[in-house]
């Protein structure tokens, strides 16, 4: 990456806000070619070194990268492993199948160094590996039909910019104020995939639109509502922000089931602390 991640930690209300914070706030920088090939090798990734303990009571969820010498640390306070797979697989809460009732129940603290320079799709690729050696957790995909918003272009036509930056950033989508997001070299896969976490439902991309474009996009939330995760279930409601997609994007969406990929958690257990 053109810069090093850097510290992303705020105290969260709903843990649905963890998410946000991990896979938003951090600095946007440009992901090295070598660094993409590096993650999809047939070898996982892994933390050097890792340890995982069950959270004293009482604590708010947080989930950051803190820079060190030569590398960054991962670290988790407070937060339930349905959550760690939800931020870490990038499906929201309703893409996930299967699994004890602990995996909602119990928090973890976990700390885990990555002793090199890494980009944040790397650190993630280590999360992953984590969650499958010290949770054992193993799963697999089914496509169901649930509940989801499917994104189309307006009748009037998209507002959308063409992007003419050529770096290619690990968290396109920066926070720039309260209700208020930066987009930079945005593809519509990744603003569908960050409009899911937002209104807590998937978003599906039909589009069509496969390029790369800028904007900025703020909206006025419904007291509330427009808390990270939480679903609108009556159709007649539509979260703040879709509006303000709909309003300054030119993009709509539709209530409606869709054919989407589920995790389906076979195999979990709970890790022994160390």
């Amino acid at each position: 990456m053109s810069k090093n991640l850097s510290l992303a930690a705020v105290s969260f209300i709903t843990l649905a806000e963890v998410l946000l914070a991990v896979l938003m706030n951090v600095p946007a920088g440009r992901a090295q070619s070598t660094g993409r090939q590096q993650a999809t090798t047939s070898v996982p990734l892994a933390f050097d070194v890792a340890s995982v303990k069950p959270s004293n009571p009482g604590g708010r969820g947080l989930m950051l990268i803190r820079p060190m010498p030569g590398g960054q640390t991962y670290i988790a306070r407070n937060v339930p492993l349905r959550m760690m797979i939800t931020a870490m697989y990038r499906i929201t809460d309703s893409q996930i199948a299967g699994g004890p009732d602990w995996i909602d129940t119990e928090h973890y603290d976990i700390d885990a160094k990555a002793e090199r320079p890494s980009t944040l799709e790397q650190l993630h690729e280590m999360f992953r590996t984590l969650l499958a050696d010290r949770f054992q957790l193993r799963y697999h995909h089914e496509t169901r039909e649930i509940p989801a918003y499917v994104l189309t272009v307006a009748n009037s036509g998209t507002k959308l910019k063409p992007s003419e930056s050529q770096e290619i950033f690990d968290v396109p989508i920066k926070p720039d104020g309260p209700s208020r997001v930066v987009g930079t070299r945005v593809p519509m896969s990744y603003l569908s995939w960050y409009l899911s976490f937002r209104v807590g439902r998937p978003v599906v991309d039909g589009t069509a639109l496969d390029g790369f474009y800028d904007f900025t996009l703020a909206w006025l939330p419904n007291p509330g509502l427009d808390s990270p995760g939480v679903q609108y279930n009556d159709p007649s409601e539509e979260p703040a922000i879709l509006v303000a997609v709909r309003e300054q994007l030119g993009l709509k969406s539709q209530q409606r089931k869709a054919p989407i990929e589920v995790l389906i958690i076979d195999h979990v257990v709970r890790p022994q602390s160390n």
